[in-house]
């Protein structure tokens, strides 16, 4: 590897660390969702400083070209990404569905009340 790819590596890694440490500074980036693109920016930077240890990895791994281990790992990590927003998206459906079934029968409640407030006054009283 050239040094170029070496220092390319590294500005990436640092690069992503950045942003998501920004996201988050902002409040645009909850910490629980960060928690898998920082594993990744630290992952990236680490194989950046040492590329050995892909090599190494792949060797332990059983991978014949680290690169494909590299690969399998990337994707490893963005499909934990993608189940943590499944499963977040889930809950947040039954909320949003919970929510709108509550607010019906609250205005159904309303509008029952209103006809009462609103219907002709009738006198029960025995006018003889």
């Amino acid at each position: 590897m050239s040094t170029a790819t070496y220092i390319f590596g590294i500005i990436a890694a640092v690069a992503a660390l950045t942003v998501v440490v920004e996201l988050l500074r902002r409040n645009r980036l909850r910490e629980r969702h960060a928690v898998w693109w920082i594993t990744g920016g630290i992952l990236g930077l680490i194989i950046a400083i040492f590329p050995s240890i892909v090599d190494w990895a792949a060797g332990i791994a059983g991978v014949e070209v680290p690169t494909n281990l590299v690969f399998f790992v990337s994707i490893a990590l963005l499909v934990l990404i993608c189940v943590q927003h499944s499963s977040e998206l889930t809950t947040l459906e039954d909320k949003t569905r919970r929510l709108n079934e509550e607010s019906a029968l609250l205005t159904m409640r309303v509008r029952a009340l209103e006809d009462q407030l609103n219907a002709p006054l009738t006198d029960t009283s025995d006018k003889e």
